[in-house]
């Protein structure tokens, strides 16, 4: 441990809570910059409501959501008129606060009418959802799942999914809310760290029983039970990768930011954790995202009063060492190194065997027999002799370990899923603009050259229309408090505008259409002004 930072470099740097170390110049980082701002749960649901605003069936695993206080009214005026379009609607919602975690702050209510509006909800803005009343139940009891993913890269994407989780459970019997049992946060909230203090909580030394248990462990009752259990996990899988689709574009803002492209810098990966609630009829729903999942594997006991003492837990070791082991086993930057070095020797020496078998046709089988020594040779690293060959092959480390718990999702599935990434095309967009390195928001010069050489004003829209559009905007987008560190237009806000655009170029088209149109037009024009930019450059 380095609690004051290392100046010597590093193959890994791990770090405890956030990306925050700017003098790395090399090696990778297990944080990416701007990830706990991306997954706090007002970024997220504005995320989320992007894309559903463009893709409304991929991605109805979001509960509604509105953001407080700024759309109160509009969470008010929509339950109205939803109530009144059905009368036996009868909704619960679940408040919960932008920066809490471990389930503080959260609770239940019946009406918009029963939010707590105090001075509170100014200086900490809340999201509000719609509650899911019909979760499935084991044993009576509500449960959500913890999933850990690993973003190994951004660019080019690339997503791991753990084969195991955990599943976390309340500890009292599961009613549908009404009035006298909302308060009941054993009932209702699963959170870990709020259920722990709970009388009825069941620590246990088997991974099948008590107040949490492995994810396999609730498939395994389900399968047995005559559910689809491959469908289920592929609805998960479905989940995740959306998620992070709609995650990376405000991801690369940030990661630009802190690692500008052209200079000296770490890569990064990082393990997150996805919380996810099974509804009855086995749909997966998104919770949250957490930037730092608790990777704790023991909890405290309680030997007398006041005195504690930590004991392991099997179920936490069982999902988290194996997260862990294989997380480090994917990015170890020796693996790469070794396959570098294997697939150049691999290179030379197989076309040396072609060359000589076909000087000469008694030497084909003894080149094969070579080739094949070759190869074995390459997976232990080297070239040693035989008797060291077979001593070395029954050491190897990589042999030992058990098969990696972390299954590639993306970008094994892309061909799937590539039709969803227009938001990551607009945010290229809007990075290409910026201008200076480092920022995290456009200019007025910077929008003004985009409309310009993407030739988006003509007659209907002046370049007065464009500065127009511009400053309602973001003065809009600022006044909702998103970081007054840097003046200017932040992605979100040109993610709107964008729309505005796409929607006034293609009228009476799909939303989806109108944007991907633009996107493909912009595309063109810029990829067309690039060309003519090299012609002047080598007249």
């Amino acid at each position: 441990q380095f609690p004051f930072g290392r100046r010597l470099p590093c193959d890994i740097y791990w770090h405890g809570v956030s990306f925050h170390d700017n003098n790395i110049f090399s090696g990778q980082v297990n944080k990416f910059p701007g990830m706990m701002e991306t997954v706090r749960k007002i970024t997220l649901s504005r995320a989320m409501r992007t894309m559903q605003d463009l893709f409304p069936l991929e991605y109805n695993f979001y509960p509604r959501s509105w953001i407080l206080p700024e759309e109160l009214p509009l969470f008010v005026a929509e339950v109205r008129m939803l109530k009144d379009r059905n009368p036996s609607w009868k909704p619960t919602f679940i408040v919960k606060p932008d920066g809490g975690c471990q389930g503080d702050g959260i609770y239940l209510i019946k009406d918009p009418s029963d939010i707590r509006l105090t001075g509170s909800i100014q200086s900490r803005p809340a999201v509000v959802q719609e509650y899911i009343c019909k979760p499935l139940l084991v044993d009576k009891l509500k449960f959500d799942i913890r999933l850990y993913v690993l973003l190994k890269s951004l660019e080019p994407l690339e997503i791991y999914i753990a084969k195991d989780g955990l599943s976390r459970f309340c500890t009292e019997p599961y009613q549908e809310p009404t009035l006298k049992n909302l308060h009941q946060v054993f009932m209702h909230l699963t959170n870990y760290s709020l259920n722990i203090h709970s009388g009825n909580f069941i620590h246990s030394a088997s991974v099948n029983t008590g107040s949490k248990r492995t994810f396999s462990s609730i498939l395994c009752r389900l399968s047995s039970r005559g559910a689809d259990v491959k469908k289920l996990w592929s609805d998960i899988i479905s989940l995740v990768i959306k998620t992070i689709i709609a995650l990376t574009p405000e991801l690369k803002v940030y990661y630009q930011s802190d690692i500008p492209a052209g200079k000296p810098g770490p890569t990064c990966f990082q393990i997150l954790g996805f919380d996810i609630l099974l509804m009855k009829n086995l749909k997966p729903m998104l919770l949250e995202v957490n930037a730092n999942p608790s990777m704790r594997i023991e909890h405290e006991q309680e030997l007398s009063p006041g005195v504690f003492e930590n004991v392991p837990s099997p179920v936490d070791e069982e999902v988290k060492v194996a997260v862990i082991r294989d997380t480090l086993r994917l990015v170890d930057p020796q693996k790469k190194k070794k396959k570098d070095t294997q697939d150049s020797l691999l290179r030379v020496v197989s076309a040396f065997c072609i060359i000589w078998s076909m000087k000469d046709k008694q030497h084909k089988h003894h080149s094969l027999k070579l080739s094949l020594k070759l190869k074995f040779y390459l997976k232990l690293g080297s070239c040693p002799s035989l008797e060291q060959a077979a001593e070395a092959s029954e050491e190897l480390p990589e042999a030992a370990l058990p098969s990696l718990c972390l299954k590639q999702v993306f970008p094994k599935y892309a061909k799937q899923f590539s039709y969803l990434r227009l938001v990551d095309r607009v945010a290229a967009l809007f990075i290409r603009f910026l201008g200076v390195k480092g920022t995290t928001k456009l200019g007025p010069t910077g929008f003004r050259t985009f409309i310009r050489n993407c030739k988006l004003s003509n007659s209907n829209f002046s370049m007065a229309a464009v500065d127009i559009l511009y400053i309602d905007i973001t003065r809009r987008w600022n006044s909702m408090g998103i970081d007054h560190k840097e003046s200017g237009m932040c992605l979100q806000a040109f993610v709107e505008a964008f729309f505005c655009l796409a929607q006034r170029k293609y009228k009476s088209r799909p939303l989806h259409d109108q944007v991907a149109s633009l996107i493909e037009l912009c595309e063109c024009r810029l990829a067309a002004l690039h060309g003519k930019r090299l012609v002047w450059g080598c007249g």
